[in-house]
């Protein structure tokens, strides 16, 4: 658990450390990152997704629930190469929600088994440590902490294809419709390779927490 804990801290510096530099760099196409998702969505017929600000920093996201990409506010008004990237990213995402993806619709499937496991599985670890994990009822918990755990591995995993595939779309798009030249390219595919390991590296500390606790559960 300790390691993955630093494996996820060393994800998270990377793409603040890749955001932060390329939130300086201004795109030569001049797009805002919001100019940038408007554009992708409607020349891929999808005009009746919404383009709105979020508050925060990083807190983009796409909603398949209202159609809606949420860009953060400096990547929704500024021209950069980090906003734009996110915003392709983003639209990414309604994209795969307009064509069936599946593993998206499998990953939406299991939000609310992941929202119930993620908060019954920290309890149930804690009660089986207060009890004894050797005993009978301490087993228990562990065991039920495990099965609801294994929910949340099963999102993550289900979210590694959903933004690989995201981001892979976003850089051929971006490419293809010019908005980003061969030499600004590049900046999008560091920012977007170091958000993609954020991904992997939650997957990798989902899957050595289940591991600790399928442990547990047999002493």
């Amino acid at each position: 658990m300790i390691i993955g804990a630093l494996i996820s801290g060393a994800a998270a510096l990377w793409v603040r450390s890749s955001y932060k530099k390329y939130s300086k760099q201004r795109s030569n196409s001049g797009l805002t990152g919001a100019q940038t998702a408007r554009m992708i969505l409607d020349r891929n017929g999808l005009s009746n997704v919404r383009v709105e600000p979020v508050a925060g920093t990083l807190t983009d996201h796409y909603d398949p629930r209202s159609k809606v990409v949420r860009l953060s506010e400096g990547n929704f008004r500024e021209s950069t190469i980090a906003g734009v990237s996110v915003a392709a990213h983003e639209v990414g995402h309604a994209i795969q929600d307009a064509s069936g993806y599946v593993p998206m619709k499998l990953r939406s499937g299991l939000v609310p088994i992941v929202n119930f496991g993620g908060q019954l599985w920290t309890p149930l670890f804690f009660l089986a440590i207060i009890m004894g994990v050797s005993t009978g009822i301490g087993q228990l918990f562990i065991q039920l902490a495990v099965i609801a755990f294994a929910g949340v591995l099963a999102f993550h995993v289900v979210t590694l294809p959903v933004e690989i595939n995201a981001s892979t779309r976003a850089y051929g798009l971006l490419t293809r419709y010019g908005i980003l030249s061969a030499t600004e390219a590049g900046g999008t595919r560091r920012v977007l390779t170091a958000a993609a390991f954020t991904y992997i590296a939650a997957a990798l500390t989902s899957l050595l927490t289940l591991l600790y606790l399928f442990a547990l559960s047999r002493e």
